[in-house]
This record gives C-alpha cells, structure tokens and sequence, in this order.
C-alpha cells in the first residue's frame, strides 16, 4: 500500500521545505524543513512540526515561545517538492525576530530594506535560545 508521504520529493538529507502561510490573509510568515516524522506529527496534531537543521531535532513551532501554528490546510506542489501550511499564527508572531513575517525585508534601489516592524522584542520572546 502506498504511503501519502512516498508522493513526496524528499532531498538527499530526507527533507522538504514547508512554507507557512497565513490562513486568512495569505500572507508567506515563514519557511522551514520537514522530514517525514515532523510531516507525520504535523498533520497528527494539526500544527506546525518542522526540522531544526541546526539542532538536528524536532521543532515545534512555538514551544518556547507560544507562538504556535495550528494547521488549517496542507498543500502539495505539481512537482512534489514543496509544501505549504496554511496556518494560524498564534500570536500573530512567526519570526524569531518578534515580526510577524520572516519575509520583512523588502529590496529597493540595490539594497533590503527592513518594513516590518518588531512587535515584540525577540529578548521578551526567548528565555534561552537567539531563535526557535
């Protein structure tokens, strides 16, 4: 029997870039990896569940900072290599950076400038790590 996950295009590293998106205004908050265990439990629990490159571990998304995304629809690309999560964003917060988008740069006259405010200062957010 097939398996849901096998019509995945995983990489080398057994990943798959998952981009969240805001459920109600479409908004692109962030991107991440998955493996087949976070994809597993993130459609299981009905919330965001990524892979910590860095950490080599499960992260759930807003397990220290609350900021938790709760999964309204999961949606596969043509080519099977990318994912997208349409969530709400508790909180309204996604970026380790106390924005509400990872994507608040925005590239005018050969540079990024910053347009998005920090709704709340990342120190506030984080007892212990820089980010999630």
């Amino acid at each position: 029997m097939k398996n849901w996950q096998d019509e995945i295009k995983w990489d080398a590293d057994g990943l798959v870039p998952a981009i969240a998106q805001d459920h109600k205004t479409g908004r692109v908050l962030m991107m991440a990896w998955m493996n087949r265990e976070a994809l597993s439990l993130t459609a299981a629990e009905n919330r965001a569940i990524y892979w910590s490159r860095s950490r080599g571990k499960l992260w759930r998304k807003g397990e220290e900072s609350g900021h938790v995304q709760h999964l309204h629809e999961m949606r596969l690309d043509c080519d099977g290599d990318v994912i997208i999560l349409m969530v709400e964003q508790v909180g309204e917060i996604a970026c380790h950076t106390g924005r509400q988008s990872c994507f608040y740069r925005v590239f005018e006259n050969g540079d990024w400038k910053t347009v998005d405010p920090v709704l709340k200062d990342p120190h506030a957010i984080y007892s212990g790590h820089p980010h999630e």
